[in-house]
């Protein structure tokens, strides 16, 4: 299924400097029944957000009205346990369209990839002065460009440069999966075939 375009983006960040968040943290077992990948939001880090009776636990950031945005930063090792696809679909749902830390979860990160979800890997020192800038002034803002694999801390000019495949860049940039991707080669494909039969 074609995905959002993701090229450029500016946005407020929120951030969860938890380390070694996984899977079933990022979206409990007991909501996994559905096949669908809409309505996954609602429960993004379900045991965190709401306390025991149901109730909204003010303490946790989503439920702080302090800050808000399209980016997700983490801490070191985010995305780990479980290679369950619905932590990537709620996280997505939820509104965000790029998550970064230090280190993700392989599994994690080719799911990300695979759904239209940015993972960013930046190093430590970096995402140190990022998670400083969210704490000191929640409206301060990122820029991640995609085409130039970069994402800069808009307030300081302090920036990073991110490693991805470039398959599933281009892939990101045009807003397709792996299916639309092959649809988008058809001519090639089909000239390719074409050119190999006359051969024979």
């Amino acid at each position: 299924m074609a995905k959002e375009k993701f090229d450029k983006l500016e946005s407020t960040c929120v951030p969860l400097p938890l380390e070694n968040v996984d899977t079933d943290q990022i979206i409990p077992a007991r909501f996994l029944s559905a096949t669908s990948r809409e309505g996954f939001g609602d429960n993004l880090f379900r045991d965190w957000r709401y306390k025991k009776n149901g109730e909204k636990n003010g303490d946790f950031v989503l439920n702080n009205s302090t800050y808000g945005g399209k980016v997700l930063v983490a801490g070191k090792n985010f995305g780990s346990g479980s290679s369950r696809e619905h932590a990537v679909w709620a996280i997505y749902d939820y509104g965000f369209r790029a998550v970064i830390s230090s280190f993700f979860a392989d599994i994690f990160m080719g799911n990300s990839l695979n759904n239209g979800l940015l993972p960013i890997v930046v190093p430590e020192v970096f995402l140190a002065k990022l998670l400083k800038m969210i704490r000191d002034d929640p409206s301060a803002k990122v820029k991640i460009d995609l085409e130039k694999q970069s994402i800069t801390i808009m307030s300081t000019g302090d920036s990073a440069h991110f490693a991805i495949n470039a398959y599933k860049k281009e892939c990101m940039i045009n807003g397709l999966d792996d299916i639309d991707f092959l649809l988008s080669m058809k001519d090639q494909i089909e000239s390719f075939e074409k050119t190999k039969n006359a051969a024979k």
